[in-house]
């Protein structure tokens, strides 16, 4: 038989209530995770919604006789004593007294995800096994940390007056303009992907002052790199009233110092189980795009082929310098070339060749890109009709220029790079629940 009858009913548990309820009998739910078999007894391993908890079964503890359809993958409701596991302090362990089956397997797991070999399988079977792989504790646990990462952000920006918001994902324009955009059949009319929210960011700074959206963003990028997507979660913001655009950059020093303590105190068990540094962070270093450049040539004697931008290895280069000079895992640079930035970053006053704008590094990487914006009205049209464009189609977006905006600016985060780099993954795809690039549009 598969459960054994009577009428007491067991309160139902979760791990963390283990400790509140030791000799008593009460049920748990979750997922057999694995089953190993001993000399006369069994460890049940249970998979529950962030736990993996150990349960006992033997034929002491009760009537109930563990049937051949107790298999790996079934969904179960367990009823047992909760008692103090003799070999691990301070743990806690559920001896089987019943177990209800809610649902079985139809097949076999098409591979182990309770052993240490899926560590090691390629990429594409990981992710072609997505629906499954997520089910390893420590998969799991990426998304977990991803989670708090997003959290962490929210409530620090709510702390700060921001408002969160929600844009289209189908716009009129680019918003960055270039190739690497999504074009779409919309009854007949062509429109867009968003590539970032920033349009409507920018619009709401005269509404909210503050506001800031976590959503899906689009790039048509022709790259199978390890630090492409082609769609990513973002996390934005926008702020007005600014005196420069160093105000952005001290909000988002203070929101990331906010997550780190955020995911120490809330995701521990995932930071342990993944074996994740979390970075110190006190003050984060500013370099200039010009003397980065400088530092590139000088000191790691590289040649330099770009003015314009960095390459992949003199940003890992710059992750180095920062980590060897100020013991950052941070890296601001700023004052990019105004060529390589979109039409709406405000130009250096100073100097009109470099924008006022910057990219934040983390260990090496760029995560982050942001800015002062062009407020004035006839000075985002005159810009954008130097670089060629045509100010009416972008009727809408300079509308709210056009009846007045207060000095701003924001930045876009992009949440799977973070992960990526927070966790020490060499492809993005690791940190990417579901990844779109160009040769992945399932599961």
């Amino acid at each position: 038989m598969d459960t054994i009858s009577g009428n007491v009913t067991a309160t139902c548990v979760g791990y963390s209530d283990f400790p509140a309820h030791v000799d008593e009998v009460v049920c748990m739910k979750g997922m057999i995770h694995r089953i190993r078999e001993m000399t006369g007894f069994a460890f049940v391993i249970i998979r529950t919604a962030r736990e993996v908890v150990q349960c006992v079964y033997s034929p002491d503890f009760s009537d109930y006789r563990m049937v051949d359809k107790v298999v790996e993958g079934c969904a179960v409701k367990l009823t047992g004593k909760i008692v103090k596991d003799a070999t691990r302090e301070g743990r806690y362990e559920m001896q089987i007294h019943d177990i209800e089956i809610l649902s079985t397997p139809a097949e076999p797991m098409p591979i182990v995800i309770n052993k240490k070999q899926l560590d090691n399988i390629p990429l594409d079977l990981d992710l072609n096994l997505r629906p499954v792989t997520l089910r390893s504790p420590k998969e799991r646990a990426v998304f977990k940390i991803q989670e708090g990462i997003a959290r962490g952000f929210r409530d620090y920006l709510f702390s700060q007056n921001f408002t969160e918001i929600h844009t289209p994902k189908i716009n009129a324009q680019g918003a960055e303009g270039g190739a690497n955009i999504f074009k779409l059949d919309y009854f007949g009319k062509q429109v867009f992907l968003a590539q970032s929210p920033q349009f409507y960011k920018q619009m709401l700074v005269p509404v909210y002052e503050r506001v800031f959206e976590v959503g899906p963003v689009f790039r048509a990028e022709h790259h199978d790199t390890s630090r492409h997507l082609n769609e990513y979660i973002s996390m934005d913001f926008e702020m007005g009233f600014i005196d420069s655009f160093y105000d952005i950059m001290n909000m988002e020093t203070g929101a990331l110092k906010y997550i780190m303590q955020f995911l120490k105190d809330s995701y521990a068990p995932e930071i342990a189980l993944l074996g994740a540094v979390l970075p110190e962070i006190k003050e984060i270093p500013v370099v200039k795009f010009m003397d980065a450049k400088e530092i590139i040539t000088k000191k790691f004697k590289k040649k330099i082929t770009d003015y314009r931008d960095f390459e992949p290895e003199e940003e890992q280069i710059l992750g180095k310098w920062a980590k060897k000079e100020f013991d950052s895992d941070f890296l601001f640079v700023t004052h990019y070339p105004s060529e390589k930035r979109p039409f709406y970053a405000m130009d250096d006053p100073a100097d009109p060749k470099y924008t006022l704008s910057f990219d934040l590094l983390f260990r090496g990487i760029e995560i982050t890109t942001g800015g002062q914006r062009i407020h004035d009205y006839h000075e985002q049209v005159a810009k954008m009709r130097a670089r060629g464009m045509n100010p009416d189609d972008f009727e809408s977006y300079l509308m709210a220029h056009k009846y007045g905006m207060p000095p701003h600016g924001g930045l876009g985060l992009g949440l799977e790079r973070i992960t990526m780099h927070l966790l020490g993954f060499k492809n993005v795809r690791y940190a990417s629940m579901f990844p779109r690039d160009i040769n992945r549009v399932t599961p």
